[in-house]
């Protein structure tokens, strides 16, 4: 099986030399963010307001992490189900997010926002939560903390596995 790297953030032209069920393994910067931080990152763009961290190439993983153990970086964080996201995501694709992690299906809209945009969908595997937790090399909390587990983190990732499923 051929595996390619993928260093984040990225930008279009690598995005697009991407093809579909290939395995990437991913390096760089993620930002968690499930449904209700998606809500706030929208409702903060159409106020003319900035979201909690700049979206121009940036990747977000559908996550709801769980505190970290003693002597880890972060708790289990297995992907989420990436379609209750479509509402707001092509609002973010718009303004510059570029890559997404989850797992699911994906709308048509996002689909076209996706390949319109030059983002990428890729797919997590579900119930790989401690392969994926071993993957993180830092953890900080960026954003809505009344949120729990589902707030915005800053995560740090080495060689965090995935599935190219939409370019």
């Amino acid at each position: 099986m051929d595996i390619q790297k993928l260093y984040l953030p990225t930008d279009a032209e690598h995005i697009r030399a991407l093809k579909p069920n290939t395995v990437v393994e991913i390096s760089g910067t993620l930002y968690t963010a499930r449904d209700q931080a998606h809500k706030r990152m929208a409702q903060a763009i159409r106020n003319g307001e900035k979201p909690p961290f700049e979206l121009d190439a940036a990747a977000i993983y559908y996550c709801g992490p769980t505190p970290a153990p003693t002597g880890k970086a972060i708790g289990s964080c297995g992907p989420t189900t990436s379609g209750r996201m479509d509402a707001y995501t092509p609002l973010l694709i718009e303004n510059g997010l570029r890559v997404m992690i989850g797992k699911g299906v994906r709308n048509a809209q996002t689909v076209e926002s996706i390949r319109s945009h030059g983002a990428v969908y890729l797919t997590a595997i579900g119930g790989a939560a401690a392969l994926y937790q071993s993957r993180v090399t830092a953890c900080e909390l960026i954003a809505y903390p009344d949120l729990g587990c589902e707030a915005v983190y800053k995560l740090t990732v080495k060689d965090f596995p995935a599935v190219v499923s939409v370019v």
